[in-house]
C-alpha cells in the first residue's frame, strides 16, 4: 500500500519501503523480513485478545498469479485498459459505482478522489490501477504488462473469490474503507462474476483515546502490548477485550483508562462467579436448581443482542446481570444451581470471550441435564465422555497433589523461591490453583 491509499488511485511512497528505511527498519535485511516481523507481532496481539483462529490467513503476495488472471479477464471484457504506466479499471464501465458510499454522481466522485496518480493516458480521473508498471519497485512481479505490482484494490476481490466464492454474506472493514476501497472491490468483483459481491457490510467507526482520534502525532497511539505489558495475566487480557467491545461497532467509541479499570472489575467478577459455580458437587448442598430459568433468560437476551447487528453493549449487560444472579445465590448455591451457573458462564464465554476458561465440574452426575444446547465440554479440542474425564482427573491428581504437598513444605520453611517454582510447575499442567484458609485446592480448566 502507498502513503495516499485513502485516494481512489494512491500514489506516494510505498509504506513498506518507508518502514524499511526508518530507524526501526534498520534491523531488517529486506522487506520480507520486515513483513514477517510485523505479521508475527500481529498474531501475538491476536492471541492476547482471546480471538478465535480463522480457517485461513491468505496473503496477497501468495495470490499475485490469481490477480494477474483477474486483470486479464477484466481487460478482455473491456472493463479495463492498459497505458504506458499500468493497467486501469474503467469506472464508467460499472454502472453501480458509488452505491455503497452514496457517491454516485460523477461530479462528486471526481471531487472525492482528490489527489490521483499522474497519468495523462488515464481516460477518467476516477479510474484506478489494477497493475502498476515499475521494474524498480521494492516488491515486484513479472506480468504480461511487464515488471510491477498489483493495485491495492484487486487483491481483496481476488482473495475473497478464492476462499469464499463469487458471493459472500458479510464483508467488514473500517469506516475509512467505504470509499474508495470497498467501492472498487464491488466494481471489480461484480464485473468479474456477474453476481452481487457481498450481501451485508459492517464498517467499524474510528477508535478514540481519551476523547481524541488515535494518532502517532498526538502521542496517543496505543498498541495491545502497550496496554497489557509483558506477560499480562489472563484477567487483564480479558479486560482489554471487554473494553474494546463495550461499544457498538457502528458508533464512535472512546477508550479511556477508566474504561479498562471498569472492564477489569467486571472480568474479576466473572472469574469469581466461575470459581463459585465450579465447586465440586460434593461441596455444594443438595437442592433444586433455582438459577436455570433466570440465567437462561439472560443468555437468551445476550444471544438475541448479538444477532441484532452485533449489539455487544446489550449482550455484555445481560452477561453482567447473569453474574449478579449467581452472586445473589450466595455460598449456599445447590449443586444443580452450580451446574446451571457454570453452563451460563461457559456459554457467555463462547459468545463474547470475556469470561476466560470456566473450570469443568468433573463431579457432576453423568445423567445430569444440560441447560443450554451450545455448551462445549471439550478439553483441548476433544469431547471425551464422562468416564475418560474421570480417568484423566485421577491421573492428574497423582501429579498435582504431590507437587502441592512439596509447595506447602517450601512455604513452611519460608523458601518462597522454591514455592513459586513449584506453583509454576503446577500451573503448567493447565490447572487452577487456589490458596484458602482451609488449604490449597486445584481444578482442571478448559483452555482458551
Amino acid at each position: 500500500h502507498l502513503t495516499t491509499d485513502d485516494t481512489i488511485d494512491p500514489s506516494g511512497e510505498d509504506r513498506m519501503a518507508r518502514a524499511l528505511s526508518s530507524k526501526e527498519g534498520e534491523r531488517f535485511v529486506n522487506v520480507w523480513d520486515l513483513a514477517r516481523y510485523y505479521t508475527n507481532a500481529f498474531l501475538e496481539d491476536w492471541r492476547q485478545l482471546n480471538l478465535e483462529e480463522p480457517y485461513v490467513r491468505p496473503r496477497a503476495t501468495d495470490h499475485v498469479r490469481d490477480q494477474i488472471l483477474a486483470i486479464e479477464q477484466l481487460l478482455a471484457s473491456g472493463a479495463a485498459y492498459e497505458t504506458d504506466m499500468g493497467v486501469y479499471f474503467s469506472v464508467p464501465a460499472f454502472d453501480g459505482y458509488g452505491k455503497l458510499s452514496g457517491n454516485e454522481a460523477a461530479l462528486s466522485l471526481r471531487s472525492a478522489v482528490r489527489e490521483v496518480v499522474v497519468d495523462d493516458q488515464k481516460r477518467d480521473p476516477r479510474d484506478f490501477a489494477l497493475w502498476k508498471k515499475d521494474p524498480h519497485h521494492l516488491m515486484q512481479w513479472h506480468s504480461p504488462w511487464g515488471w510491477g505490482f498489483p493495485g491495492w484494490h484487486i487483491e481483496c476481490s481476488v482473495m475473497a473469490q478464492c476462499y469464499l466464492g463469487a458471493e459472500i454474506d458479510l464483508h467488514t472493514g473500517g469506516e475509512d474503507l467505504i470509499f474508495p476501497h470497498h467501492e472498487c472491490e464491488i466494481a471489480q468483483a461484480e464485473l468479474l462474476t456477474g453476481k452481487p459481491f457481498s450481501r451485508h457490510w459492517v464498517h467499524t467507526r474510528f477508535l478514540q483515546v481519551e476523547g481524541h482520534k488515535m494518532s502517532k502525532r498526538l502521542g496517543n497511539f496505543l498498541r495491545v502490548r502497550d496496554v497489557l505489558g509483558d506477560n499480562p495475566p489472563l484477567e487483564k487480557r480479558l479486560a482489554l477485550r471487554l473494553a474494546l467491545i463495550a461499544g457498538h461497532y457502528g458508533k464512535p467509541f472512546n477508550y479511556t483508562r477508566s474504561t479498562l479499570r471498569d472492564s477489569l472489575r467486571h472480568v474479576k467478577r466473572f472469574r469469581e462467579a466461575a470459581d463459585r459455580a465450579s465447586q465440586p458437587a460434593s461441596r455444594m448442598p443438595p437442592g433444586p436448581d433455582l438459577l436455570h430459568g433466570p440465567l437462561r433468560r439472560q443468555y437468551g437476551l445476550a444471544l438475541r443482542a448479538m444477532t441484532n447487528d452485533l449489539n455487544t453493549p446489550a449482550a455484555i449487560a445481560a452477561a453482567i446481570r447473569g453474574t449478579k444472579i449467581i452472586f445473589e445465590a450466595g455460598s449456599g448455591m445447590s449443586a444443580a444451581s452450580g451446574q446451571s451457573a457454570a453452563a451460563f458462564l461457559r456459554d457467555i464465554n463462547e459468545l463474547l470471550g470475556i469470561v476466560g476458561p470456566v473450570p469443568l465440574n468433573l463431579h457432576l452426575s453423568a445423567t445430569a441435564g444440560v441447560p443450554y444446547g451450545s455448551i462445549n465440554l471439550s478439553v483441548g479440542g476433544n469431547s471425551p465422555d464422562r468416564e475418560s474425564i474421570s480417568v484423566r482427573d485421577r491421573n492428574l491428581a497423582a501429579i498435582i497433589e504431590p507437587l502441592i504437598a512439596k509447595r506447602q513444605q517450601a512455604r513452611a520453611r519460608r523458601d518462597y523461591a522454591a514455592a513459586d517454582a513449584l506453583r509454576d510447575e503446577i500451573l503448567a499442567h493447565n490447572v487452577e490453583l487456589r490458596d484458602t484458609p482451609e488449604g490449597t485446592t486445584w481444578k482442571p480448566v478448559t483452555t482458551l
